[in-house]
């Protein structure tokens, strides 16, 4: 009876009982061209592996970019600094060996796969190039091939799926645009002009200069930025929520979050933040909402029901890039560039407890991340 009774009560706070988790993400070093598997135990995190990217042996060129196929099976990283056009790499998860690769455009970045019709779509940021519109690649990623490029604005960036797979959404820093894309057309279905969405909300004027120094970027003398339209909201990243009804921009340039309301297709609310909002990344359950700061190095976290900022973290290095969040909510895994010499990282916050847990250090300018997956 008393055995009895010990295994009835073991079975009953088994749900109880807490399983030791790890955790495992890559993360890109755009100046050392290698890209690192990051592991992570609860407690801990070390560097478990580092993969050497690119072809050029003597020339570095810029892994930036990283996502995962739906299946898992397969991880894509974008190689910037081509000449003059960029690369997506596809290698395998279980070997981190190289499959294929295929050529994009100028200075290629962020990208995600829809689970919808299997297309990954990648902005090619033209960083280095005049201020004219940029575009989006589609790429079929079982035959590594471009299929097409869809011109949208200037410096695109910020390349998301919807939650069910059928939209494309990408901001245009320099001209300030919100653009979504019917992934099945492979076409532009709307387009946003944030500037004056933003205006037509708070009522002020919507034109003013852009400062790149305070972005982190530097232009070619050459370029003819008078002659283009800037905008002061300098859009980076755009994240859609879970619920399928809004998308949330960071406005680097007016430090803020942009709350955009699919339906009405216009900015609804908007949430004052640090210096220099950069990339977002929000909890499955929808509720918490993660911000870098890369201008003043910080992260944020914030409560969307509340719509209000429940902790500023400050990161280990002076530019924080950017975020990857556990499927259980539990960890935000941040990337962080460094400065000059000084090596990149990988700054594990707790979602829970609000604080910095570990950091690990990678390559020099740490920036793409994403999340890959947890074993018990």
């Amino acid at each position: 009876m008393i055995r009895k009774s010990w295994a009835l009560c073991l079975f009953l706070f088994l749900p109880f009982i807490g399983f030791s988790q790890t955790y495992f993400l890559y993360v890109a070093s755009e100046s050392e061209d290698e890209v690192a598997v990051i592991k992570f135990d609860g407690a801990q995190g070390s560097v478990d592996e580092i993969i050497t990217v690119g072809y050029q042996a003597t020339e570095i060129e810029g892994p930036h970019g990283l996502t995962l196929d739906p299946s898992g099976d397969f991880w894509y990283v974008t190689m910037a600094h081509g000449n003059p056009f960029g690369r997506v790499y596809k290698y395998a998860t279980e070997s981190n060996q190289l499959i294929d690769f295929t050529e994009l455009g100028i200075f290629p970045a962020s990208m995600q796969i829809s689970p919808a019709n299997g297309m990954l779509f990648c902005v090619n940021f033209n960083l280095h190039g005049k201020m004219a519109p940029s575009t989006v690649s589609v790429v079929d990623p079982f035959s590594m091939e471009e299929l097409k490029q869809i011109q949208t604005g200037a410096m695109p960036h910020g390349s998301r799926i919807s939650p069910d797979g059928l939209n494309h959404f990408s901001v245009a820093m320099m001209s300030g645009e919100l653009f979504e894309i019917d992934v099945m057309t492979m076409e532009i279905s709307r387009k946003l002009d944030l500037d004056r969405s933003l205006a037509s909300l708070n009522k002020v004027p919507s034109d003013a200069a852009v400062d790149h120094a305070a972005m982190g970027h530097t232009m070619n003398d050459e370029t003819p930025h008078q002659d283009s339209h800037h905008s002061a909201i300098k859009p980076t990243w755009v994240i859609p929520h879970p619920d399928g009804q809004r998308v949330f921009v960071a406005a680097n340039g007016k430090d803020m979050i942009l709350e955009i309301d699919l339906l009405k297709w216009e900015v609804v609310q908007t949430f004052p933040t640090g210096k220099g909002p950069y990339n977002i990344e929000i909890t499955g359950d929808g509720k918490k909402m993660i911000v870098s700061y890369k201008t003043e190095g910080t992260t944020a976290i914030w409560d969307l029901d509340q719509g209000r900022e429940l902790a500023v973290i400050k990161n280990s290095r002076g530019i924080t890039h950017g975020i990857s969040v556990s499927p259980d909510h539990k960890y935000a895994f941040v990337s962080v560039e460094g400065k000059g010499n000084e090596r990149g990282s990988v700054d594990i916050i707790s979602l829970e407890k609000h604080e910095l847990i570990d950091v690990v250090e990678v390559g020099k300018q740490a920036g793409g991340i994403v999340f890959w997956k947890v074993e018990e």
